[in-house]
Formats: structure tokens, sequence, C-alpha cells
């Protein structure tokens, strides 16, 4: 993951040495994911990061726990098992309420992490909202779905489980 960064740094860079822009590389936004057998993608702010540079008050944490549909049509173990937090898709679209609950970090751990994220990467720099997310309609049934119908905040004490379709 370091090559594409370091290829738009360096056309970055050129284009400001030689052509006169003055845009520079936000190191931010870059998409991440750590291909393990459960992948893990993120974009944007940590939680922890995001509450030292917005504060405890600005932000909402929207968050779910899903089996993913192949899952249990694929995977004899997971046949009838309840979702459990330690055996689940996870996701969390962290937003800041300050600024129209714009969303400035999305963490995903699950399948096809890479794929997910680096399309959310694209609504995270254009500075998409939660409205943004509530909007769109989902790919059913898919687990970037979850991206636009989640409900449950964390500052809520609901359950964050899901169940079903």
């Amino acid at each position: 993951e370091l090559t594409p960064v370091a290829i738009k740094a360096g056309i970055r860079l050129a284009q400001r040495l030689y052509g006169g822009s003055s845009q520079l590389t936000d190191y931010n936004a870059v998409p991440t994911t750590v291909f393990t057998p459960l992948e893990y993608g993120c974009v944007g702010y940590s939680e922890e990061d995001a509450r030292k540079k917005f504060g405890d008050e600005a932000l909402e944490v929207y968050v779910s726990y899903l089996k993913p549909l192949e899952w249990a049509l694929n995977h004899e173990e997971h046949k009838g098992e309840p979702v459990r937090q330690d055996n689940a898709v996870y996701c969390k679209l962290i937003t800041n309420l300050q600024d129209n609950e714009r969303v400035v970090g999305i963490h995903y751990l699950g399948p096809n992490a890479g794929e997910i994220i680096q399309g959310l990467a694209i609504a995270l720099r254009a500075g998409a909202t939660k409205a943004h997310f509530d909007d769109t309609i989902g790919i059913h049934p898919t687990v970037a779905e979850e991206f636009t119908i989640l409900k449950v905040t964390k500052r809520s004490g609901e359950s964050a489980l899901k169940k079903g379709c």
C-alpha cells in the first residue's frame, strides 16, 4: 500500500514544482486494507484520533455487527449460529455532528474490505455526510449495503448485533 501513496505524492510534488499547483496529498484520506483471512479496511480518522481532533461531543459513531450471507450459505460451521460479536463483520462510520454529520472515518472488518473501502474512500474524500449514506440505495444482499442503513450509535447503548437480512 505504500506504492500508490508514493506515486500520488510524487505526482503532487511535480505538479507543485513545475505546474504551478498548490494541491497537497491528503494523507488522512488514504484507504488502507490489511489482507488477512478476515480483511480489515479503513479510511479517514480512527475513532480515537477523531475524538482528539473534534472532541467527544462532536462525534457520532454508527456501528453494526452482522453475519454476511456468504458465511451463512457457504460455511457449514456458521449455519444456524446466531450472529455473535466475536464472529461477525464489523462496520463503523464516524461522523462530525458539528459539520452536518460529515463522515470523517470509515472502518470495516470482513470479506472484501479492500473493495468496499476503496469505494467508500471516494465518498469520504468528496465530503459525504451521514444523510448521503442514508439516501443511497444499497445493493441487497451485500455487506457494503450495511453502510447505507446504519442506525445504531455507540452512545445509544443499543445492541449493534444485526439479525436476519
